[in-house]
């Protein structure tokens, strides 16, 4: 029985996330304090406990799995599908903003479809247990794709309404015997 084991790293602080702001596929880069924390998740890491690192292309989370990967020193990937989900227009709202519009059910040009994520991040639990079988693979990417991730394996279990991912967050899923299953949810930053 071969076993997959995807860790879901979320890339360090960015002023956005300060701010409580959707970013999307915008491309916002760390500040000092997710610098920080990537480097603190780099040293809590072991090069032992992983055999590749991938990471999204946008900025924050390329940079994120760079500062790790130096740490642990290891090569990244860029895997386009970890990109963030696409919040259209709506990105660089706060969230709250974000809710009401979304709740009014009002259109919101751009914006990437839940069904949409659903079926990408299905193609991207795919593509890892093929393309990576038997390897442990870090994937450092974004608080609504790892979330979507995360409900995908759970059957909806977590992350709970309300529950937020932090900066520098790290779940791991494992694959084997076809199916997909949670083998360490923490939605606390490793930071801390």
């Amino acid at each position: 029985m071969t076993e997959t084991i995807l860790g879901l790293l979320r890339h360090g602080q960015t002023d956005w996330n300060i701010d409580l702001r959707l970013q999307g596929s915008s491309d916002i880069p760390l500040n000092e304090t997710g610098i920080n924390q990537a480097t603190v998740a780099g040293s809590t890491l072991s090069r032992a406990d992983w055999d590749v690192i991938i990471a999204s292309p946008l900025s924050r989370a390329r940079d994120t799995a760079q500062i790790v990967a130096q740490q642990l020193a290891m090569p990244v990937v860029i895997v386009p599908e970890l990109v963030e989900r696409s919040f259209g227009v709506a990105e660089g709202f706060s969230h709250s903003e974000w809710r009401k519009m979304y709740e009014a059910n009002e259109h919101i040009e751009g914006l990437e479809s839940i069904e949409v994520l659903r079926s990408r991040c299905e193609l991207l639990l795919q593509l890892i247990a093929t393309e990576y079988d038997g390897l442990r693979v870090l994937a450092i990417s974004h608080g609504a794709l790892i979330r979507k991730v995360l409900r995908i394996v759970s059957d909806n279990q977590v992350p709970q309404d309300g529950d937020r991912l932090g900066n520098v967050s790290l779940n791991k899923i494992v694959h084997s015997d076809g199916y997909w299953a949670i083998s360490d949810y923490n939605p606390k930053s490793l930071a801390l």
